[in-house]
């Protein structure tokens, strides 16, 4: 909420928000401006560092009309004509805006807190982290559908939305994300190539069995020093087994396919692995693949219960879905660079409460796994709400210390790792006739999740 904001928060120095106000560092979003040519030079009612607060307000308060969220915020600056702001005044400012400032910020800060915290929550001396990739529904217009396209199914028939492939490399035990990638609908692995160099040395990246090719786990290995990799093998991956190792560990080697040699002509003949066996009760029995090969320093016990870790991604994007964007159909925007620049504010917003979580979590000494996200994103609607209409600042530091104590009954239970839930339809879908566009529109293959 501009300068303006940040000193009414600058004397809430016990609050949460204060700690936001210096994650999110003024001084940053000052350079964004300036590093995407998007700095305000004429005064205008809503300048650019006005504006970005906005973007990130309608990742918070999903159920607020655009126009009354500027009101509610009090993002307009005074003396610039009337308090009321036009909606066709708000579309201009995010258009001259654009995505590039909410990237420059987004990068920049993911990069500073999810490499940290990934390092406060190591594994035997190794950072979590996982890459997974989602679908988010857009409003479909002509020039979503045109620009990122729609999932085909039978009969030649396309989804009811447009849809825009996003990947994640987020630090596993805190949900942080520290990169993302996203684009037109298409296969989730072509963006993942781009996380890559993202992932530091020293480091385990756990996968689902969509990535179990040479031709990607190799080159992500040898690019760096002491990055390892976890995943599950699928049901026609076959090896010759070199040695074993102990119950259930076994060391392997996989065959090279002649198409992914023939795409890069560095790779050998033959990879070997580790292949740790288990079964779960209800399930079929699994393996997971590594390139963890010392069963002493990296227990096979070990590794079967981290690699259910790599579903902490699949709840961040829950989190997102279902909570910061209350489950409605898509997200606001009607042309392309509209939704980059609101899928930009929505990562940097879940950082920013993800954040603050883990920082309550250290506060009563427990992982941020068990801090409830949703009465954190409560925790942080109520204390924007408030730094914008507040208009005595003495009284803020006693609500938010009001607010944090509140929140440390929202601590969540260990999670039970006993629980078997079979995926299962809910709810029916509705008998009446899907509507589908009229037209066929540019689409692109792929899977969804």
């Amino acid at each position: 909420m501009g300068r303006r904001l940040f000193n009414v928060l600058g004397s809430a120095d016990e609050g949460a928000f204060d700690r936001l106000r210096k994650s999110l560092n003024p001084q940053w979003v000052e350079q964004a401006l300036e590093a995407t040519g998007t700095a305000t030079v004429r005064r205008r009612r809503l300048p650019a560092e006005q504006v970005i607060w906005l973007v990130l307000g309608m990742a918070l308060y999903r159920q607020l009309p655009i126009d009354e969220l500027v009101e509610r915020l009090d993002l307009v600056l005074p003396g610039t004509g009337k308090a009321r702001v036009a909606k066709s005044a708000i579309t201009q400012a995010r258009s001259r805006l654009g995505d590039e400032p909410m990237k420059w910020l987004f990068e920049r800060c993911a990069s500073k807190w999810g490499h940290e915290s990934a390092r406060r929550h190591e594994w035997r001396g190794l950072a979590l982290y996982g890459v997974d990739g989602t679908t988010v529904r857009l409003p479909d217009s002509k020039e979503n559908r045109e620009h990122f396209g729609s999932q085909s199914g039978r009969n030649e028939t396309i989804s009811g939305y447009p849809l825009a492939r996003m990947v994640t490399l987020m630090a596993l035990r805190s949900h942080i994300l520290c990169a993302a990638n996203f684009g037109p609908y298409d296969d989730e692995r072509i963006y993942a190539r781009e996380l890559w160099p993202q992932v530091p040395d020293s480091s385990l990246l756990i996968v689902d069995r969509l990535f179990l090719a040479a031709n990607i786990l190799l080159p992500f290995a040898a690019a760096g020093t002491n990055r390892h990799w976890l995943t599950r093998a699928k049901s026609t991956t076959a090896w010759t087994v070199v040695k074993k190792l102990g119950k259930g560990d076994e060391l392997v080697e996989l065959e090279t396919s002649s198409e992914a040699r023939r795409q890069n002509s560095d790779l050998p003949r033959a990879w070997r692995m580790r292949a740790v066996h288990y079964r779960r009760r209800g399930f079929r029995p699994q393996t997971l693949l590594t390139s963890l090969l010392d069963s002493d320093a990296f227990p096979a016990e070990e590794l079967r219960a981290l690699y259910h870790e790599r579903w902490d991604i699949e709840l961040g994007y829950d989190e997102v879905k279902t909570d910061m964007l209350e489950r409605e159909e898509t997200i606001r925007s009607k042309k392309p660079k509209g939704v980059m620049q609101e899928l930009w504010a929505i990562g940097l917003t879940y950082n920013l409460i993800r954040l603050e979580m883990e920082r309550i979590a250290k506060e009563v000494d427990l992982p941020p796994s068990r801090i409830s996200f949703v009465a954190s994103l409560r925790f942080i609607r109520d204390e924007w709400m408030w730094a914008g209409v507040s208009q005595t600042p003495g009284t803020l530091p006693r609500k938010l210390q009001r607010l944090r104590e509140q929140i440390l009954h929202f601590v969540l239970p260990p999670r039970r790792t006993d629980r078997n839930f079979p995926r299962a339809v809910k709810l029916k879908m509705s008998s009446y006739d899907r509507k589908r566009p009229t037209t066929p529109k540019k689409t692109s293959r792929g899977g969804g999740k």
